[in-house]
């Protein structure tokens, strides 16, 4: 990582977000507790309106930090082409790395684009590869979109974010909320002290089981990954053709 490149890490998250704290503290008022479920359902409305009509997507998760020049970065760019390919969305959270260069690679190829933001005590604009652009306060409301309008997960080498991403997919497959919905990691050399772990203390102390792991496909085959993504895409299918159409009087596009 350069000088530059570590200005930019030092400021991550440096500042407060004093909203968020507040919500996340103790009780407050009825009223003032009222309130705040009414933005948060404003909020997963605008997500609907924004998104229900711009799948079936691919959600591609990775590093912000990731420079133009990185191999990750070209590897992302390389998944978000792959994608578009197949006739699928990419979907990321619109920022800079390895989620610009996946919106890059889908926009390269002629495919859809869409950047799911979340609102940072330092504000992460969208990068120019993006033909839609919505921002969430909440994490929650937009992991819930992430989800809803994917049918897989395509997860390079990244920080907490993506770790927290990863684990939530899993988290979900793992307790049946969804189905048939494979996670693809991407970047086999990073992954494997993570896997590692997985192998050789969770599941050899039980807090997994060893066919936990078969939710993962870990490659750096472009071909693997999207075989895995066309596998879910046809069982998926049915349930896309049954999505409603847009209705002009809702102002919906």
């Amino acid at each position: 990582m350069t000088g530059s490149d570590l200005s930019v890490s030092s400021q991550w998250g440096a500042a407060r977000d004093l909203e968020t704290e507040r919500f996340l503290g103790a009780p407050r008022s009825r009223s003032a507790e009222f309130l705040r479920v009414v933005r948060i359902a404003r909020e997963f409305v605008k997500g609907f309106r924004a998104l229900h009509f711009v799948g079936p997507c691919v959600t591609v998760f990775g590093s912000a930090r990731f420079p133009e020049r990185h191999p990750y970065y070209e590897l992302g760019r390389q998944v978000g082409g792959r994608i578009a390919t197949l006739g699928l969305t990419t979907m990321t959270g619109g920022g800079p790395g390895i989620m610009e260069a996946a919106n890059r690679g889908a926009r390269e190829s002629g495919g859809k684009s869409i950047g799911c933001n979340i609102e940072l005590p330092r504000e992460q604009r969208p990068n120019p590869y993006v033909d839609r652009f919505i921002t969430f306060r909440y994490f929650f409301v937009r992991k819930v979109m992430l989800v809803k309008y994917s049918f897989a997960f395509v997860v390079l080498p990244g920080g907490f974010g993506t770790l927290d991403e990863l684990f939530e997919a899993l988290t979900l497959v793992q307790t049946r909320k969804i189905s048939a919905f494979p996670v693809v990691l991407m970047g086999t050399d990073y992954w494997a002290p993570l896997l590692s772990f997985l192998r050789t203390t969770m599941v050899e102390q039980r807090t997994i089981d060893v066919g936990d792991l078969e939710y993962l496909t870990v490659t750096d085959d472009l071909d693997q990954m999207a075989a895995v993504v066309e596998r879910s895409m046809t069982q998926n299918a049915p349930e896309w053709a049954k999505s409603p159409r847009r209705r002009r009087i809702l102002g919906e596009r």
